[in-house]
């Protein structure tokens, strides 16, 4: 079975170009698409709505910059681990420490300003990680990579708990 990358004629590298997946996804969607095999068999329309469903799949990874990521680092037998392995580096555990207590405190004093300055922090953390991470896959580095992964996955969890405060004090 061809993977993502294959699917979309495309390098397995975690820089993609963008409209390069955006065309080839409408080109097979366009091959695909349910409309197309209205008076089809079922078991055309089955295989159809299969392939539209896998193209849509892949497409969704490899738009993504985190699942694009994790992705590459399981097409290259790498497990994140992401139920067993919750180790991280001490540094970025006490930031992750650091800022939950700023969170903890403009939760309390419904800060928005206090709020929005922890946002800038993370979606820049993020930014950073990801360039990281992308060197490192795009270097073959996919163990390394998956450390990057793992802490994504955290600043993406924290991000949504600093989003779901700004709608509690907006409430």
């Amino acid at each position: 079975m061809q993977n993502h990358f294959e699917l979309f004629q495309l390098p397995a590298r975690f820089e993609v170009d963008q409209s390069a997946l955006d065309a080839a996804y409408r080109e097979i969607q366009g091959r695909v698409h349910p409309d197309r095999f209205v008076g089809s068999s079922d078991g055309e329309k089955r295989v159809a709505m299969q392939w539209a469903t896998r193209a849509n799949d892949a497409y969704q990874t490899l738009r993504n910059p985190q699942k694009r990521a994790q992705y590459l680092c399981e097409l290259n037998g790498v497990d994140l681990q992401t139920e067993s392995n919750t180790a991280m580096p001490t540094a970025f555990l006490m930031q992750q420490m650091e800022w939950r207590e700023e969170l903890g405190d403009a939760r309390a004093g419904k800060d928005a300003a206090a709020l929005d300055a922890l946002d800038a922090q993370v979606r820049a953390e993020r930014k950073q990680m990801l360039v990281t991470v992308g060197q490192q896959l795009d270097a073959g580095d996919y163990a390394a990579a998956a450390q990057g992964v793992r802490s994504l996955m955290f600043l993406d969890k924290f991000g949504d708990e600093v989003q779901y405060a700004f709608e509690a004090i907006e409430a």
